[in-house]
């Protein structure tokens, strides 16, 4: 039996970022370890320049996910002004840099992606290096230290992450565990967001956590591992994923 602590994430708009390059901010079907670190770490009050928390907590906790449904994708489309580098030139503010001439400004064209009406749960336990506590996390997750959201500032939580902590036998039994029905104006979730056929699991750790099963894939060159938030650094990690039909992964 393993400790873990399970939470819902549900939201109209969330973005779960990939590796962008140039002007495409790209969006994963579901979260990936540094956004759920990013989620506990505001949670906890743990600040992004604060390198010995963000390394505390990362070496803590590993994590599993279950998408329900990806949602579906959103790609907005960005036009942001800014003038042109200068060396030995900073701004305080915003409106600062905007100040300038206006033929110094130029136009910088981007997209991102978002997933609409997504829905996962998320289970997270403990390393054995970990210096936090599962009590300490699910009590941060329901007082919050800084506002919680889902990849993006643009992007707070719809409906309560309900944390709980439970002992199970695998990481499928706690990435199942029942929460109560989301409504959208009296209507039950499953008819109003689009479930596919089958369920996506999603972990870190040992191949057979899931369900002692072997059947899965390996990917070990998913590149969201934080290495420095200051910086933006991120490293690879292992995980394996499993798709189930929807009705064996209820």
């Amino acid at each position: 039996m393993t400790d873990y602590l399970i939470f819902r994430l549900y939201a109209p708009l969330a973005s779960w970022g990939e590796a962008a390059v140039g002007e495409a901010r790209p969006s994963a079907t579901y979260p990936g370890k540094g956004a759920v670190l990013g989620l506990l770490g505001a949670a906890l009050g743990i600040r992004r320049d604060d390198d010995a928390g963000q390394t505390q907590l990362r070496e803590s906790i590993a994590m599993g996910v279950k998408q329900y449904t990806p949602g579906m994708l959103m790609r907005d489309y960005h036009t942001v002004q800014m003038p042109a580098a200068q060396s030995k030139v900073s701004y305080h503010t915003r409106k600062e840099e905007l100040n300038g001439p206006r033929d110094a400004l130029k136009t910088i064209l981007s997209s991102r992606d978002y997933r609409c009406d997504g829905l996962w749960t998320v289970a997270v336990w403990l390393t054995p290096e970990a210096t936090l506590t599962l009590s300490e996390l699910e009590k941060a997750l329901k007082t919050p230290y800084y506002p919680l959201y889902l990849g993006r500032k643009s992007c707070p939580p719809a409906a309560p992450l309900a944390p709980q902590r439970r002992q199970c036998s695998t990481l499928k039994e706690a990435l199942d565990v029942a929460f109560p029905a989301l409504a959208f104006n009296g209507r039950e979730d499953k008819t109003v967001l689009r479930y596919p056929d089958e369920a996506l699991y999603a972990w870190e750790g040992e191949a057979s956590r899931l369900d002692g099963s072997d059947q899965m894939e390996e990917h070990n060159d998913v590149w969201d591992l934080p290495l420095n938030r200051r910086r933006w650094q991120f490293g690879p990690r292992l995980e394996f994923r499993r798709t189930i039909a929807a009705e064996e992964a209820r």
